[in-house]
Formats: structure tokens, sequence, C-alpha cells
């Protein structure tokens, strides 16, 4: 059977609170579409209505993967339609990013969340065409 879409990514936060208002910063669209406990463990499901982020939130846990150096996930990338308008975004909400470039890209932007997973923000050349 084929793929149908990619539904959501399942994380361990620190602060759940903080790693949604992250999260809400780049994204103002989404919304909390769940959110519950598990054994006393806050969780949400915050996202839109096509993919979203499961946040659970773990305290007291650190972080184990280093990206670029272990094994495991180094980015996820969302494609954004406007790379100067999420620049000028990060910009007034002071968060840190660095830019990288590509033939096909006209943006990739790199943040990392308050966990330290790496997001790659990407708005593609308009005659790029997916194959």
């Amino acid at each position: 059977m084929n793929f149908t879409r990619f539904e959501h990514l399942n994380l361990a936060c620190q602060d759940i609170d903080a790693t949604m208002n992250f999260y809400q910063t780049l994204f103002p669209d989404w919304y909390v579409r769940a959110e519950g406990s598990n054994n006393g463990d806050r969780w949400i499901h915050f996202g839109n209505d096509q993919f979203y982020l499961a946040l659970n939130n773990y305290p007291g846990q650190k972080r184990v993967h280093q990206i670029y150096e272990d094994i495991g996930i180094n980015h996820v990338g969302f494609v954004i339609p406007d790379g100067a308008a999420m620049q000028e975004l990060l910009d007034k909400n002071g968060v840190e990013y660095y830019t990288m470039a590509a033939p096909e890209t006209k943006y990739r932007i790199y943040v990392t969340d308050p966990d330290g997973n790496e997001i790659e923000l990407v708005e593609y050349q308009p005659d790029y065409a997916l194959k």
C-alpha cells in the first residue's frame, strides 16, 4: 500500500508550553487539536488539519541525540509560502536562525526549537517541480 501523507511527529519536551509557543510563532494558524494527560504527563496535539506535533511533557528528561553528530533525525523540513516574511517574523520575535542556499530553493531557514530539534523552513523556486 502506498504512503498517503505524513501525519505527525511525536516530540518529548522539557517544557511543553515553551515548545508549543515556539511553534505557534512559526505557524500562527496552528491550534490545539487534542490534549490530555497520560499517567500524569501532559500531552498536546498541536498543528493544523493536515499535520500536527504530538508534544509530550517530560521536564526531567535530557536530550541524548546531538544533531549531525549521532545517528537519528537531524532536522525536519516544512515548506513555507514566503521565506522573506518568515525571516521578518523570526526577527520580530527574536528567534535565532541561519540560512543556506540551494539552486531549487529561494529560502532555506534553519531554527532550533527549545528542546534542541532543528527545523528547516524552505521556500522553493517558483519553477521547481517536485519529481
